[in-house]
């Protein structure tokens, strides 16, 4: 009865953590049945706090946080138990769900990798990158919607990275100010930031926009429990990239483009009142 309690306010914790630092994330995900809403919640919590490490903990010693979370959760790994209520919802989700080590191990990886100033030269450092940060969340997602079907798994496999990626993308053009200016990183290969060009622009938007038609293919082929809720969260991302594209190159290089709160409520209601939900049927 104490495990199962403190299994649920562990629970608890990884679903404060995803309302409190994603508003979008936290409506989309109330579109999947209980179960898979805790699992998603306790995936989020463990790449959440992984992240928050490495882009805002400026006054303190990142890797040694980063060191001491990731040993924090290869214990509770092994032990099948933590104290710290994140990790512990976590490693409870990976064990119900049969999470891939190998997708969480690429993850970290790419966590440390944020550490340092990033450049990437080319495309396979810059592939590379967003698998580990970004198609592997999505692929840890996938896990859960497909309880354990590994036949269904490989089919949607290639359709899961490719959201991921466009997310992933869409905010590197979000966060390119703070990105390059602050953190010193530069995801795009070959782009110069300090002459950030239209041409520069519209080449990452045309990739992002192939990204997404291929996403919106798995989103229609996914289990119904999870499909609405995916393609919300498609929907949100999918309007943030259009005030994107409306913007010139310069204007991404001194603000930070966002959806406003009554807009994605907008998006919310809309999904739910209107035909929008026969697109995914």
């Amino acid at each position: 009865m104490t495990q199962n309690l403190h299994n649920q306010v562990s629970d608890d914790c990884s679903k404060l953590v995803t309302k409190a630092y994603s508003s979008s994330f936290s409506r989309a995900i109330l579109l999947f049945p209980p179960e898979i809403r805790k699992a998603i919640y306790n995936i989020y919590g463990f790449v959440r706090f992984a992240d928050e490490i490495v882009d805002t903990f400026h006054d303190y010693p990142k890797k040694d946080l980063l060191d001491d979370f990731m040993n924090q959760y290869f214990d509770a790994k092994k032990k099948g138990i933590s104290l710290n209520p994140i990790l512990n919802s976590f490693v409870q989700t990976v064990k119900r769900y049969d999470i891939n080590q190998d997708l969480i191990d690429a993850f970290i990886s790419s966590m440390y990798k944020d550490l340092g100033e990033i450049k990437y030269e080319n495309k396979e450092e810059y592939d590379a990158y967003i698998y580990g940060s970004a198609e592997v969340v999505g692929l840890m997602c996938l896990t859960v919607f497909v309880d354990g079907n590994k036949e269904e798994y490989q089919k949607l496999e290639p359709f899961a990275k490719r959201l991921g990626a466009a997310f992933q993308k869409i905010n590197f053009l979000r966060d390119i100010r703070a990105d390059f200016y602050v953190l010193n990183r530069t995801y795009f290969p070959k782009v110069n930031f300090l002459q950030f060009s239209e041409e520069d622009k519209k080449a990452i938007e045309e990739d992002i926009a192939d990204d997404f038609r291929e996403a919106l293919i798995g989103i229609k082929m996914l289990p119904i429990k999870s499909r609405l809720a995916v393609y919300m969260a498609y929907k949100y991302y999918t309007n943030l990239f259009k005030k994107i594209k409306k913007c010139r190159a310069e204007v991404l290089m001194t603000k930070r483009i966002r959806v406003s709160n009554a807009r994605k409520v907008y998006l919310f209601l809309e999904m739910i009142l209107s035909k929008n939900i026969n697109l995914v049927r």
